[in-house]
């Protein structure tokens, strides 16, 4: 399904009190993550850290589509479609009138929402998916649970919003940069486009400063736009001289060859056998529904409380639950911020953990609203989960995996991690 993610958590107002405690909770706004294509010849295929980016106007009312439904549940996907975005005949999201419960609100201390997740995955140490590859090893080990596209009591409406039929990559968190993965032939074959990129670039320059030679000083204008030409062709090659830079890096020796050859050959695995079904690493639209469903995933703990919530949902309003996002890999989480100055950037984001998934509520009118967010409340107060009203028209769900809060010790030494942006 494509459209929109929600945020981890947006900023809001509200503050709670429980008992002789009064807590607010507030997310940290990223420090966003940009990712540019480095020019033509790499054809998109490295990509660096950029510039802040926007939320795009409308962009959460786009209308998703079931990528990674089979063909025959199509038509059930459009059919709860229907049911969630139907007029109701009252207000609906942010126009509806609520009463928040105080277990939806934010603590008194900005970074503690986040740390308590933090604090769940140091207790439990399990491995998040720094990329799609990371992804596909849990998955194939049986560590995610798939989540269905449409089912009785839900509907995945946006999961994997900003997957792309781009070639898949491994990211690297130091330098922030995503590598492509690339066969012997290709890696060749890139070595020489930069040999030739960078031999016409140098003689076209020393052309241009030969002619820059022979003109005379008088002609100011033309010497003028001889050395602009100069400066530009200077700033191609310098790109170039960088991208062999990166190929020399990560390609250059046998042993990094080998490496990233491995990362590969475990993604192709699963393609060729992802649940019964085959994608085609070389077809940019099979890429794109291989990410949509690899999305399309929590831990298991994680997805018996989305299922308890969307039946009971189900029950009172006969409804399908919207369900907005899932499991997402520390580089899906820096390319949703590019749109999305909300999205966490953080060691440990929580959705990158499979606990995480969103609940969209721009349709529900304040009763069904109200319903949710006491159902989660309940939930909350039992321990089971932590969870926020986002001011974004979205509930953030994180589930315990041994459905207990982590202790108040590793909280409070997760407060420092929490509060931790790249």
């Amino acid at each position: 399904m494509y459209g929109f993610e929600s945020p981890l958590t947006g900023v809001s107002i509200f503050k709670r009190e429980s008992g002789k405690r009064v807590k607010r909770k507030e997310a940290r706004g990223a420090i966003l993550a940009a990712a540019m294509l480095i020019a033509a010849v790499f054809a998109g295929l490295f990509l660096v850290g950029g510039g802040r980016g926007r939320m795009r106007a409308g962009q959460s009312g786009l209308m998703p589509s079931p990528a990674s439904a089979e063909a025959a549940e199509i038509p059930s996907w459009k059919r709860a479609v229907q049911r969630v975005v139907e007029d109701r005949g009252e207000p609906v999201g942010k126009q509806a009138k609520v009463s928040i419960p105080q277990e939806l609100r934010h603590y008194n201390d900005t970074r503690r929402f986040l740390a308590i997740q933090v604090a769940e995955w140091r207790k439990h140490r399990f491995e998040t998916p720094q990329d799609y590859v990371d992804l596909a090893a849990l998955i194939s080990r049986g560590e995610l649970a798939p989540v269905k596209p449409v089912s009785d009591s839900y509907i995945l409406y946006g999961v994997g919003g900003r997957a792309t039929g781009e070639p898949f990559t491994v990211y690297d968190a130091s330098s922030r940069k995503s590598i492509p993965l690339l066969s012997q032939a290709e890696i060749a074959g890139e070595y020489e486009r930069v040999a030739e990129s960078s031999k016409g670039l140098k003689d076209e320059i020393a052309a241009l400063r030969t002619e820059s030679a022979s003109v005379s000083k008088k002609e100011r204008a033309k010497r003028a736009e001889l050395q602009t030409k100069i400066a530009a062709k200077e700033r191609s090659l310098k790109e170039v001289l960088a991208r062999k830079e990166s190929l020399d890096s990560y390609y250059g020796s046998s042993a990094g060859q080998q490496r990233l050859f491995d990362r590969q050959e475990k993604l192709e695995a699963l393609a060729k056998d992802f649940s019964g079904g085959e994608y085609d690493l070389s077809d940019a639209g099979s890429r794109k529904q291989m990410k949509v469903r690899m999305l399309s995933y929590l831990r298991p703990e994680a997805l018996r409380v989305l299922e308890e919530v969307a039946e009971s949902y189900r029950q009172k309003f006969d409804r399908p639950l919207p369900i907005s996002s899932l499991v997402r890999p520390h580089q899906y989480q820096f390319e949703l911020s590019k749109v999305n100055p909300n999205a966490i950037r953080m060691q440990t984001p929580p959705h990158s953990t499979g606990l995480a998934f969103d609940i969209f509520n721009k349709y529900m009118t304040a009763e069904e609203q109200q319903y949710v967010m006491d159902e989660l409340a309940r939930l909350e107060d039992a321990g089971r989960i932590e969870v926020l009203r986002e001011n974004r028209d979205h509930f953030h769900v994180f589930a315990f995996i041994d459905g207990t809060r982590p202790d108040e010790t590793l909280i409070r030494q997760s407060l420092g991690k929490a509060g931790e942006a790249e």
